[in-house]
């Protein structure tokens, strides 16, 4: 029958599949229940709902992407780090589309600290950029420095945005070595005292 072996792992991995292949933003629980040869209703015993769903799908997506990272950063300092970091970043984006989509998206704070794949990306982001000699605030100010800039250059990419005849892997090259001189050189926050 094809209802037997449902499970939640199951669905999500199938999600993150279909996510991949029609787009994150068309993941249904319909569409899934199609692929499974099951009505709709069978899902509910496995996921409350379609933001249940999305939601376990980011944190699937988000653990996928933060294991890529730190294959790919360990035994690395610097911005040998940085590169490393950014070129999983962006492969896992290029590759994984729809799973990528996923990470994108807002999730509940009490979610967020109870989730173990969360934490490590939290620290192992915020682990390369101590190396650069960064505290708080600047460590949250760099993150979004990345983030930003790691998005924004993959969702262009991925679009097609960059149409100049410039090799697009020498112009991400670039960028990280940008990136490398900005952190190196990170301007500490002025503070006023009242």
């Amino acid at each position: 029958m094809a209802r037997a072996g449902l499970t939640a792992d199951r669905l999500v991995a199938a999600a993150a599949e279909l996510a991949d292949e029609v787009g994150f933003e068309n993941v249904t629980l319909s569409a899934l229940a199609r692929r499974f040869g099951v009505k709709d209703a069978s899902l509910y015993s496995h996921v409350r709902n379609l933001r249940d769903l999305r939601t376990r799908l980011a944190l699937f997506a988000g653990a996928e992407l933060i294991d890529r990272i730190a294959q790919a950063v360990a035994g690395r300092a610097g911005k040998d780090a940085l590169a490393a970091f950014a070129g999983a970043y962006r492969a896992y984006a290029l590759e994984r589309p729809g799973r990528y989509a996923a990470t994108q998206i807002r999730i509940d704070q009490e979610l967020i600290a109870d989730s173990p794949e969360l934490r490590r990306t939290a620290d192992l982001t915020y682990g390369m950029l101590r190396g650069y000699g960064l505290d708080e605030p600047d460590l949250t100010d760099a993150v979004r420095l990345l983030r930003s800039t790691f998005h924004g250059y993959c969702a262009l990419e991925s679009a097609g945005g960059f149409g100049a005849a410039r090799d697009v892997q020498a112009s991400w090259d670039r960028a990280i070595d940008a990136l490398h001189v900005a952190l190196t050189h990170w301007p500490k926050e002025h503070r006023t005292d009242d």
